[in-house]
């Protein structure tokens, strides 16, 4: 069936990332019916190589981005409150030690920072000396003070998929493997061209959100009579994972020569995430791979603060993005705004193009609340805002009291590893009990892949999250690339491909996986 023959949709989304997800999501919700589009995995690209903190950015009040900071500050505990199981509060060390800023500024900004968004669960900053608090342990200097503060951290990925499958279930249809190809503008809707592994079809819309990411100025290039008045600029960051550096919980925030700033934080219970980098990329988006001058700038970084020595060898894993950020023409890669900007274009009263520049992962659903609000008189009957409060998928917990929920599961299944029962329960929140259902011992969640990673939740990721290979399940669904033992991704994929030529679709029922069935 053509696209004039089918109803068209009322809102195509272009991109899997966070944002196209979050406008997916809150479109759904408002009742309009919505097609969401990605080329490949979702998540896959920046929306999981993001340093996987939920902040206000305390960087950025030193290039006055206050608004963004504000709007970021007050997203913070509410997206805590309606994901508690993938969101958690995480201490930051901000030592003024090698500091380019005078200890009077770090703590006036600490001082906005606190005030500026409404911080109602997360504790005020404080400040310690090193030589007489345990963070301290570690450092090769310890003998000046340190600023407390917090944050929040974000299982970056996963958040991307809940609000994905959260859409589904409010109605959306989410393709994955499915590239845009090109759109037509018509008085009163699109005919857009959409292709996938087995097939090139046309579907109609009403309105387009072009939510790409770094792929939104490719996009523009391909629907007829759009306008290019905007554009992103591309930033690569890059991280590297390290053995654990230090005991505790807590993360340090570390500043550099060059007034640029390092996150190492506590990661997967044995490692350190260190990062990022903010270096330009030329050229056309891809996936990056770090090189070896943000190697070197990273273990610098590390070699100036800790008394560990560490070296290129003791890189566990490292993982780049490329940030669309929106183009202010700052001169430095590092000062380039973070904020994001939503151009609508309606040209001369014909269908709506609104498409997405910048914008960071805090302020996902705010972006997606602008970019519905501005799309509203486009649509009869729309429904208003309304994501500020329901719970992502999972995160329906009491209070958002996540510890009491994972003492009821742990209740529930005394025959289950301890450790294994708060994976799942980190990373499907109430969703686990489902996951879990008429399981009573080890041995009924199926063959075990390491890691605790078993066939069960395979088939749960299968057929609900969309999940088609080992990476999408080793390296987004989860982390548990870093913990299983070599050679679990072949048999991963040997499991995936005789699964998926068992059923006809995968994913919440809406994508195929014939082209793994072909692989074979």
């Amino acid at each position: 069936m053509g696209a004039q023959e089918e109803a068209p949709w009322d809102l195509l989304v272009i991109g899997g990332g966070i944002n196209g997800a979050g406008i997916a999501r809150d479109a759904a919700g408002r009742g309009l019916s919505v097609l969401l589009v990605e080329q490949d995995d979702l998540a896959n690209h920046t929306s999981s190589a993001s340093t996987k903190l939920i902040h206000g950015g305390l960087r950025y009040l030193e290039y006055g981005e206050f608004r963004l900071v504000r709007e970021s500050l007050i997203e913070r505990e509410r997206l805590w409150a309606i994901a508690p199981h993938i969101i958690r509060p995480l201490e930051f060390v901000l030592p003024q030690i090698n500091s380019p800023r005078p200890a009077w500024m770090v703590r006036t900004g600490l001082f906005l920072y606190d005030h500026l968004g409404g911080r109602r669960k997360l504790p005020a900053t404080r400040t310690v000396r090193l030589d007489r608090d345990k963070r301290g342990a570690g450092l090769k200097e310890n003998r000046a003070k340190a600023f407390l503060y917090s944050d929040c951290w974000v299982d970056d990925s996963r958040l991307v998929v809940l609000n994905a499958l959260d859409a589904a279930e409010r109605g959306a249809t989410v393709l994955t493997r499915t590239r845009f190809v090109e759109a037509e503008r018509h008085k009163d809707h699109w005919v857009v061209t959409i292709e996938d592994s087995r097939n090139r079809r046309q579907v109609a819309a009403r309105a387009i959100v072009n939510a790409a990411g770094p792929w939104v100025g490719e996009v523009l290039d391909t629907v007829g009579g759009s306008r290019r008045e905007r554009s992103v600029r591309l930033i690569k960051g890059s991280h590297i994972i390290l053995p654990r550096m230090y005991e505790g919980e807590h993360a340090f925030l570390l500043q550099n020569p060059d007034r640029r700033v390092v996150f190492t934080i506590p990661f997967e219970d044995k490692f350190t995430l260190v990062g990022t980098t903010d270096e330009p990329w030329e050229g056309a988006p891809k996936r990056p791979a770090i090189d070896a001058s943000e190697i070197d700038y990273l273990l610098t970084t590390i070699e100036r603060y800790f008394s560990r020595p560490v070296g290129k060898a003791d890189i566990v894993w490292s993982f780049s993005g490329i940030r669309p950020l929106y183009e202010d023409h700052a001169a430095d890669a590092a000062a380039v705004t973070r904020d994001y900007v939503l151009d609508l274009d309606v040209e001369d009263g014909r269908a709506p193009l609104l498409s997405v520049f910048g914008g960071k992962i805090t302020t996902y659903r705010k972006l997606a609340e602008h970019a519905l609000n501005a799309l509203s008189p486009f649509f009869q009957g729309i429904r208003g805002a309304w994501t500020g409060c329901p719970a992502l998928p999972g995160g329906d917990m009491a209070n958002a009291d996540f510890d009491r929920y994972f003492n009821t599961l742990r209740d529930a299944h005394p025959e289950l590893p301890q450790s294994l029962l708060y994976r799942l329960a980190r990373a499907y929140g109430t969703r686990a009990s489902r996951l879990l259902q008429d399981v009573c011992r080890i041995e009924d969640l199926g063959d075990d892949f390491g890691g605790g990673l078993t066939a069960r939740e395979i088939d749960y990721l299968m057929e609900h999250e969309w999940a088609r290979t080992a990476e999408d399940i080793l390296f987004r669904r989860s982390k548990l690339g870093l913990h299983v033992p070599a050679g679990t991704d072949v048999a991963l994929t040997a499991y995936l491909a005789k699964r998926y030529c068992a059923s006809e679709t995968v994913g919440a029922g809406t994508t195929s996986g014939m082209d793994v069935c072909n692989r074979g």
